[in-house]
């Protein structure tokens, strides 16, 4: 599998997929849905869709497709070169998010949980299908939260189109079999091959299977807390166990009461206040002259004292 796009670029998220076969252009088609990785403190979370003519479900049942949670890495691998073999009336896509977009989201001001996270995904991908002219007339779902009002939202987003949302779909249909393994496949792939944008030297890749629960996932996350600037952005660092290590364990940060005056606050640790810089008149240690840095003579840009 060529995730070269994600890892080009591996802060963000980003969606790959096969091409779509002609058949699923002109045949009433079903589809499938699930993620991997949605537990794990390391590294990404993948869903995937597969999708084929519905006349071909009985073909691919015939691929031997099976939830992947129940699959060695091997057999899940063989089994995608199967399903990407299988072009002529198989295709599939994955959105891969981030382990940065992930915690980002769930860390803004205006909440965006990991349940709404990984809704938009699963409505994402099918409406790429739908974009791409695939006459999609079934879907099925493994659950996110209550299954019934899962699939009242999806069969609201998409009319026209049967939605079936099931806890433990991955075993129960086929189709959601086939877009379990692309999903576990992908995910196993970007973490092999993380490449890490911090430099941390050589990086120790044994940390386990990335669940908070796991020592060695533990211990990982212990050796590559920096103490200022917290994890790589190979961590979840809005994850509890993330939180937990670096309230404990990185340096403390003090936030000035919101409404303590700046210059007084400033006055009282001894510091200068970030308004003095404004000021018509600099405190004398303010006024050395020092050489511009070179972004902005770069930009030709010069400091003004009056508007």
């Amino acid at each position: 599998m060529d995730l070269s796009d994600f890892e080009a670029d591996n802060s963000v998220s980003c969606r790959l997929s096969s091409s779509i076969p002609d058949v699923c252009k002109t045949a009433d088609c079903c589809l499938g849905i699930d993620e991997a990785g949605r537990g794990p403190v390391l590294g990404p979370m993948v869903y995937g869709i597969c999708f084929c003519p519905v006349s071909k479900k009985e073909d691919l049942k015939n691929l031997k497709v099976a939830d992947s949670k129940t699959l060695t890495e091997a057999e899940r691998e063989n089994l995608f070169l199967k399903l990407d073999e299988s072009k002529g009336f198989v295709g599939w896509a994955l959105q891969i998010l981030s382990p940065n977009t992930i915690s980002t989201s769930m860390l803004q001001r205006t909440k965006y949980n990991l349940n709404a996270l990984s809704h938009d995904a699963a409505i994402g991908l099918v409406q790429y299908t739908l974009d791409c002219g695939v006459q999609l007339k079934e879907v099925f779902v493994d659950t996110v939260g209550p299954a019934e009002k899962y699939q009242e939202k999806l069969s609201q987003r998409f009319p026209g189109v049967e939605v079936t949302v099931r806890p433990k779909a991955d075993s129960l249909f086929p189709i959601v079999s086939a877009a379990s393994i692309c999903a576990k496949v992908a995910r196993d792939h970007a973490v092999k091959s993380w490449k890490f944008a911090e430099d941390l030297g050589e990086v120790d890749t044994d940390y386990g299977s990335g669940y908070p629960n796991d020592p060695k996932t533990k211990s990982w996350l212990l050796k590559y807390l920096d103490p200022v600037f917290g994890y790589p952005q190979f961590v979840r660092f809005s994850w509890s166990t993330a939180r937990t290590l670096t309230d404990s364990k990185a340096v403390a940060v003090h936030w000035d009461d919101d409404e303590e005056d700046g210059e007084k606050s400033a006055a009282r640790q001894n510091n200068a206040s970030m308004l003095s810089y404004f000021s018509r008149s600099k405190p004398s240690e303010l006024t050395h002259t020092r050489d511009t840095h070179r972004f902005f003579t770069e930009r030709k840009l010069q400091s003004i004292n009056t508007l």
